[in-house]
């Protein structure tokens, strides 16, 4: 079964892969605005809007 994972799937090279500039932006933005808040054992997530 290792040997299955192992391998790609696809013809087309890795590293024509990339994100578009819209994801990138999206998900920095958003992890700028969130806020994990520990308090004792909980975590709590804030989206600071």
């Amino acid at each position: 079964m290792q040997k299955m994972y192992s391998k790609t799937s696809h013809s087309e090279p890795v590293d024509k892969l990339a994100p578009k500039d819209e994801t990138v932006k999206f998900l920095l933005d958003y992890s700028k605005a969130l806020s994990v808040i520990d308090y004792n054992k909980l975590k709590f997530e804030a989206l600071l809007n």
